[in-house]
């Protein structure tokens, strides 16, 4: 149920879905979906968790485990974070939440405690091994983590939003390649 809501969650929106339509996507009936889920809000808050957040578990697993520089890492993660977004129908799920925000405010709370800020929590701590190794000068923080998921946003909103209705794909790959190098470069540590 929950991979069928991810399909039509990432074709219709969040607001323009119907339960009917999940439950003819999987194949079930309408009063099934409901056995499982009290709303549509309860259904998409199970699709973060089955589809999205495995995707982070497994990020973070990465990070605990690499031994090696924190510029490989940071590389490694960012660009295994845009893959996802930019070639999975999860990456629509970011995109959703922008957008249903307003109307659905405890969608949004629940996206920041469960995605936002556990990724965050990530890569802080990505950007203070660096530091801490000499590897990446001192930088804001906070700050750098905002400036790293800016640029993730603009990926779920372009290939889930603006790239359906253009006639130009954008390069995933060079789009990628580009950020990890502005990225890197903006946190090497100072030659002079």
């Amino acid at each position: 149920i929950a991979a069928a809501a991810l399909e039509v969650f990432a074709e219709r929106g969040f607001s323009a879905a119907r339960l009917e339509d999940v439950a003819a996507r999987a194949g079930v009936s309408k009063g099934t979906v409901y056995l499982y889920f009290d709303s549509k809000e309860e259904l998409l808050k199970s699709v973060v968790r089955e589809s999205l957040l495995p995707n982070l578990a497994e990020a973070e697993r990465l990070a605990r485990e690499f031994s090696g520089p924190t510029p490989e890492l940071l590389t490694r993660l960012l660009t295994q974070i845009g893959t996802v977004i930019s070639g999975t129908k999860i990456g629509a799920i970011p995109k959703i939440i922008i957008s249903e925000a307003g109307n659905f405010p405890d969608l949004a709370r629940f996206y920041l405690r469960e995605v936002i800020r556990r990724g965050f929590r990530l890569f802080g701590a990505v950007l203070q091994r660096g530091i801490a190794r000499g590897e990446f000068r001192a930088v804001d923080v906070p700050n750098a983590l905002r400036v790293l998921a800016s640029a993730m946003l603009f990926l779920a909103v372009w290939k889930h939003a603006m790239e359906p209705n253009d006639t130009q794909r954008l390069d995933t790959e060079a789009f990628l390649r580009a950020y990890v190098d502005v990225v890197l470069r903006g946190i090497a540590v100072d030659k002079a």
